[in-house]
């Protein structure tokens, strides 16, 4: 497995010499590829009880992403990426589990940039992870990372997704949940990714927010564990709305139609999953992020 600290540092010192929006930037034809290998089980379950999973024998709809996450950034850190790495936000994903994996399965992962899109912000890159088995790809994730830069003409942005991706009107509350100052260390443990900006304080200013931030997949991973049966979840869409500062609270809300994490004045995350019904009211009351 790639390392990430050593692919952070690469971004690091590759990142001021690329310029978002150059004219006629074009993505790099390589994919990255990590051959099929069991999967660790101490990992795995370290995971599984920071996001709030139950023991099963599927993984949870989350983890490939983990999984294929270095190469990911072992692809955007390359010097042949034409956006900076520092300062990229995490912005969408969806996830697409087109057959149950188990933890004893020997998934090839593999990662390759799929397009560049103008974005009223800046620029929007596309990176697309797929999961094999035995050559039949099982599951598959397509997150959107935004370069934020000056445009020189307003620019449509693009639709964050369909329709059903966003609760159109506010979500019954369903639990509060404390988030302690150390769940991005936390979470960085269990998942291997160390960005600096979800560790502590001094490093997350260093980046220009004022106390450290969870992990956008650590909320997306936690909503999915209040389902009422996470293991028939096949699908899900979550857009990041704003960081979640920590330490903090925040509300989880969901019905039929969706699910958002909000705090005292903003919505943090909206998505929609597939495959699952609506929540327990109730179930998810006791628990908080020590789960």
């Amino acid at each position: 497995m790639p390392s990430l600290n050593a692919a952070l540092v690469r971004g690091a010192i590759t990142s001021p010499f690329k310029r978002a929006g150059r004219p006629g930037a074009a993505l790099p034809a390589e994919r990255a590829v990590l051959p099929a290998a069991p999967i660790a089980a101490g990992p795995l379950a370290s995971y599984r009880r920071i996001c709030g999973f139950a023991g099963s024998d599927t993984l949870p709809l989350t983890y490939p992403h983990v999984l294929g996450f270095p190469l990911a950034m072992r692809l955007m850190t390359a010097r042949s990426f034409p956006l900076p790495v520092v300062g990229l936000v995490h912005t969408w994903i969806e996830i697409t589990r087109h057959r149950v994996p188990h933890p004893t399965d020997r998934l090839e992962l593999t990662v390759y940039a799929e397009e560049l899109t103008p974005h009223r912000r800046g620029t929007e890159v596309t990176v697309v992870t797929e999961a094999r088995l035995a050559g039949e790809l099982v599951w598959e994730s397509r997150s959107g990372y935004l370069s934020r830069h000056a445009t020189r003409t307003p620019t449509a942005e693009r639709p964050s997704g369909p329709a059903e991706g966003a609760p159109a009107a506010e979500l019954p509350a369903v639990a509060e949940w404390r988030l302690p100052g150390d769940l991005g260390r936390r979470y960085g443990a269990a998942s291997g990714d160390r960005n600096p900006i979800h560790l502590y304080p001094l490093t997350a200013r260093l980046f220009g927010f004022p106390r450290a931030i969870a992990h956008g997949m650590w909320t997306v991973a936690r909503c999915l564990a209040e389902a009422p049966r996470p293991d028939e979840v096949h699908g899900v869409r979550a857009d990041f709305r704003a960081p979640v500062l920590l330490p903090g609270t925040v509300t989880y809300a969901a019905d039929a139609t969706g699910f958002e994490l909000r705090g005292a004045d903003r919505v943090h995350l909206t998505g929609r999953t597939l495959g699952a019904p609506g929540p327990r009211p109730g179930a998810a009351a006791a628990r908080d992020g020590r789960s």
